[in-house]
């Protein structure tokens, strides 16, 4: 404890990756000392949002991870620098909305030229409707390194969750468009100017329907997704219309619920792992520590 003390006082107020890579200490031990020590103060910066996850009870888990939250978007410092650990917060927080905003743009100027390079733009443009949905659309995405499931290459962190709905289009432009993003997803992947992954969904409005009936895992993922998605190319009107189906089958009150119940767990869940030294090693807590595995989200 006393290490972190003189190294928040030579260095001044620190993110939990920054404190990390300073001490290599265990990840799980520097957490309980910042949050256990009086001395020192820890200021988190960002939005908790819903995730759903299938390896949790009911579902339902915050996000970012608890350990996300404290190596990306926490400043840790002592108690008496607390006007240098608000400044730093302030520019953290504006470092994670400009990577958002970056990655928005990339993401909107990728489905554009999509379009443009599809046989028939126009009817894309007419009948198709393209948003993004996860880190991105909550200004909280990060850079931290990952790799890519598919191919185990690195990526600069928060991944391109793109969802595109149409509606009364021929099967041979859905087709067309599915080879299109496809091949733009793997530029990226391979790119080293980007090393970006584009995650992504192609859907009619009548799958939209039916799962926004919120009956089972995979439909609850798929609203909540649709939900929380924000526009970036294509047929607004159709945007609007899906938005409109979303909040006539109630669901950002459901969502609302589940978030509350993910809130009330993570409490219990960080009180139990500052508590007791053994709670780590039980397997839903470590789920709720720890970053899982997040590619059953996108449907």
């Amino acid at each position: 404890m006393n290490n972190l003390i003189n190294l928040l006082k030579i260095h001044g107020p620190l993110t939990g990756k920054e404190i990390h890579e300073k001490t290599a200490m265990n990840v799980f031990n520097l957490w309980k000392d910042c949050n256990q020590c009086t001395d020192i103060a820890t200021k988190t910066i960002g939005t908790r949002y819903l995730r759903l996850d299938k390896h949790v009870e009911g579902y339902a888990r915050l996000s970012p991870s608890i350990i996300r939250e404290f190596y990306n978007y926490t400043v840790i410092s002592l108690v008496n620098q607390a006007e240098a650990a608000h400044s730093k917060a302030a520019r953290l927080h504006q470092t994670i909305i400009t990577i958002s905003t970056n990655k928005f743009e990339l993401a909107r100027g990728i489905m554009e030229k999509t379009i443009e390079s599809q046989h028939d733009p126009q009817m894309i443009q007419e009948k198709v409707c393209f948003m993004i949905s996860g880190d991105v659309a909550y200004e909280m995405a990060h850079l931290e390194p990952r790799p890519e499931f598919s191919t185990g290459k690195i990526v600069n962190g928060s991944d391109l969750d793109i969802v595109i709905v149409y509606k009364d289009l021929p099967e041979s432009i859905i087709k067309g468009l599915d080879s299109s993003i496809y091949e733009r997803k793997y530029y990226l992947l391979n790119n080293p100017s980007f090393k970006e992954e584009i995650d992504y969904v192609i859907k009619g409005i009548s799958k939209v329907d039916k799962q926004l009936a919120f009956q089972d895992f995979q439909s609850m993922i798929a609203s909540k997704v649709l939900d929380e998605g924000k526009f970036l190319c294509g047929n607004f009107a159709l945007f609007s219309e899906i938005k409109n189906k979303v909040a006539d089958r109630g669901i950002p009150e459901k969502l609302a619920a589940l978030k509350e119940k993910a809130s009330i767990e993570r409490e219990k869940a960080s009180l139990k792992l500052l508590a007791f030294n053994n709670a780590i090693k039980d397997k839903e807590m470590r789920q709720l520590f720890y970053t899982t595995d997040e590619r059953e989200e996108f449907f």
